[in-house]
């Protein structure tokens, strides 16, 4: 028996620096009913990422800010429990973009039926979803390693960094992560088979640790958080560098401009490529970059890390902490059980 009405989470005002839970708020909403062409779906997971920060300011970004007063939504996995359209069958799992709550309606053309036999639904918010296919074409189209360059990624035990640090070792590169504590390092090297890794908090000079860790230069860092970390690794990049630009974590709390030293001199005596993406920018090659991923993972070269919060309840505390590193590989809240 579906409820009448769930509760919905919303943005209450726009953050002034870290987001703090004031800035949100629980309301009821009704459970609507779909309409022909519709599917009403119950959500199982929830997917907190970064970039969501920028979307709770106004100002001027690559995708539209989040409206105030209104339920906020991302990625998400859910279940198909009414359908009025010929596509969907009750059971049927989707993924798609979902408001912050635990049911909805979509149109039958804004979601997308997945196969639970053959992977767990979750990874399609992970290693197969936005994070893995972001990891794929930044790395790969943009900072396009050779075997035994040096790769260095930067959020290197996050659902991206850990994926680019693994494609980049399937492609021969020698690979040297940063990320923020013992338990990730190990985790990277150990696990994911880094060749080197950086814990940036107790590490000293980050500049001289990186030189330390990569004594033939840097000919790729893929960039997940800017500030000093990024400054460090511009200024050691070899002869015709590569900088996939994907994200810059350290500032998206900060308020005023984010400040460091220039860049343009040190790309112009290295011949050097830097380049901001996103990953809507390779929507028309998905299927390619889902086909490798998808085999990588079969093949056991591709591993993945899930960090579950359990309950709708949770969302909040799940997202704040992805801006103080508590996640490891992909952030996901789970909604509803997936069987």
């Amino acid at each position: 028996m579906l409820p009448n009405t769930q509760q919905q989470i919303q943005l209450a005002s726009r953050p002034k620096g870290t987001p703090v839970k004031d800035d949100f708020r629980f309301a009821d909403v009704k459970v609507e009913e779909p309409k022909e062409g519709e599917v009403l779906l119950q959500t199982v997971y929830l997917s907190v990422d970064p970039y969501m920060r920028g979307r709770m300011s106004d100002a001027k970004s690559y995708v539209e800010p989040f409206k105030l007063d209104e339920a906020l939504h991302g990625g998400g996995v859910a279940k198909v429990v009414k359908s009025k359209s010929a596509a969907f069958n009750e059971g049927d799992y989707i993924v798609g973009m979902l408001p912050w709550q635990e049911y909805s309606v979509a149109s039958e053309k804004a979601v997308r039926k997945i196969d639970p036999q053959v992977a767990p639904v979750s990874t399609h918010l992970g290693i197969l979803g936005m994070p893995g296919l972001t990891a794929y074409f930044g790395l790969l189209d943009i900072g396009q390693p050779k075997e035994n360059e040096t790769v260095v990624v930067s959020g290197a035990a996050g659902a991206v960094g850990s994926a680019v640090g693994q494609i980049a070792k399937i492609k021969g590169a020698r690979v040297v992560g940063i990320a923020g504590s013992d338990e990730k390092i190990s985790y990277l090297k150990d696990e994911l088979g880094f060749d080197e890794a950086i814990n940036y908090k107790t590490a000293g000079d980050i500049r001289e640790a990186l030189e330390k860790a990569c004594p033939d230069g840097i000919d790729v860092y893929f960039e997940n958080v800017g500030g000093e970390i990024g400054d460090a690794a511009i200024s050691l990049l070899n002869k015709f560098g590569r900088v996939p630009v994907c994200g810059a974590i350290s500032a998206y709390n900060k308020q005023g401009e984010d400040t460091g030293p220039r860049v343009q001199g040190q790309l112009i005596k290295t011949s050097a490529l830097m380049k901001g993406f996103t990953v809507g920018d390779y929507a028309s090659r998905y299927k390619e970059a889902a086909a490798d991923l998808g085999k990588w993972v079969s093949e056991g070269k591709l591993k993945y890390e899930e960090t579950v919060t359990e309950g709708f309840d949770n969302i909040l505390d799940a997202f704040l902490g992805l801006f103080e590193g508590k996640n490891m590989g992909k952030q996901l809240v789970k909604v509803a059980e997936d069987k």
